[in-house]
């Protein structure tokens, strides 16, 4: 079950790459997601329920009962032996926890995989507005910090009472990093495993060229710092004047990065791509250097950075979240305080001044991904747990 069906970030990524992994291995698998986002290039979905992305979407996400009503018709059309909970919150309220405590799926094991902080702030991201990290616990503190306009704040309450309320109805709680673990339990939720996210095994890429190339993949929002990054650029393009920098993606903020791109002269230098699918993103990335990730949030995880890593490409990356978990300072990439363009542009300096290093750093990213990113590997583990949960299933009472 996913808030959303078609591939909007690493969430999806992981999710439809998750039930592929099951089904090569022989098991059915079914998905249930919103409406929301769907387009006729979106990964096939069993099951879809209520959902929007307009000014109702706050309302929806605090009571969709379409989305308990397919929950509780998919339940009964196909039995699963297990329900593994993706992402909601964002369109799929808690409204579908009680669903999973009705008598005739009550003994069906049942998974919330966390992927964010959505489950301890209504936002997700635990940035306040003022680019600052949130320390607090979320209540009032949402609307005086400015989080939350006070139309959306009173629904997002009972949104959170509710989630807190209905949340001993998932049997295991998994984060998808060490990172999100923590900030879970400092909120009090207990008994969490950590299984990363994984990204299937691909060809490494080519040998190094000239000119150098950055790449940039992810949404197009502020809180992924691609501002920062064009700052950065502008930084070092006298030192390297055939600089390319790719980025591929879209959003909201999209017109004013080529804005702030044509204002600091970089017009010979960045290409935006838009939304790639992954085969495109492949070819358009195989060039890079560095992948940059200069996220000015704690990223929860960093799907783009195990990505890279399997394509053999050493990263940049702010190192604080999981970034800091998959990119090995100094051995697969570099880690740089957050926000800031000078730090970026000094580290993005060292790579770029010096091929054979980036070269070095991405083979040993590759070995990274391989040995601890593969989809396989997330596969089984995921397997091992739900067969745990299952022979646990099998001795209850």
């Amino acid at each position: 079950m996913n808030d959303y069906g078609g591939l909007n970030g690493g969430a999806e990524i992981q999710m439809f790459g998750l039930r592929d992994g099951l089904r090569a291995r022989g098991h059915e698998t079914r998905v249930l997601t919103s409406t929301a986002g769907l387009e006729s290039a979106s990964p096939a979905v069993d099951y879809q329920a209520c959902g929007t992305n307009s000014s109702f979407r706050t309302l929806l996400q605090t009571a969709n009962p379409w989305a308990a009503w397919a929950l509780r018709g998919a339940l009964k059309d196909f039995r699963p032996d297990v329900v593994h909970l993706n992402l909601f919150l964002t369109q799929l309220s808690p409204l579908i926890l009680p669903v999973l405590n009705l008598p005739a799926f009550r003994n069906i094991p049942r998974i919330y995989y966390a992927q964010w902080q959505r489950a301890i702030c209504p936002t997700g991201t635990r940035l306040l507005p003022d680019g600052a990290m949130c320390r607090v616990p979320w209540g009032r503190s949402c609307y005086r910090n400015g989080c939350l306009p006070i139309r959306d704040w009173a629904p997002m309450m009972l949104q959170m009472r509710a989630l807190g309320g209905w949340i001993d109805s998932v049997d295991r709680i998994v984060a998808v990093s060490n990172f999100v673990r923590e900030r879970l339990k400092e909120a009090d939720f207990e008994g969490i495993d950590v299984i990363y996210g994984g990204t299937a095994e691909r060809a490494p890429r080519p040998r190094l060229t000239r000119p150098p190339c950055i790449g940039f993949s992810g949404r197009l929002v502020p809180e992924k710092g691609v501002d920062v990054l064009l700052r950065a650029c502008h930084l070092i393009i006298r030192d390297f004047p055939h600089l390319k920098l790719d980025i591929a993606g879209e959003g909201p903020v999209s017109s004013s990065l080529q804005a702030l791109s044509a204002s600091l002269g970089l017009q010979d230098c960045v290409t935006f791509h838009g939304k790639l699918s992954q085969p495109e993103m492949e070819r358009v990335f195989a060039r890079a250097w560095i992948q940059a990730i200069p996220s000015v949030w704690e990223e929860p995880f960093g799907q783009v950075a195990i990505e890279a890593a399997m394509r053999g490409t050493a990263a940049v990356v702010s190192g604080a979240g999981g970034l800091a978990e998959i990119v090995i300072h100094g051995e697969t990439g570099l880690h740089v305080i957050a926000g800031g363009p000078e730090p970026l542009a000094a580290a993005l300096r060292t790579l770029l001044r010096n091929s054979a290093v980036a070269e070095r750093m991405g083979a040993a990213a590759r070995l990274n991904a391989l040995a601890r990113f593969s989809l396989d590997r997330h596969v089984q583990q995921f397997l091992d747990l739900y067969e745990d949960l299952l022979e646990a299933k099998r001795h209850r009472p």
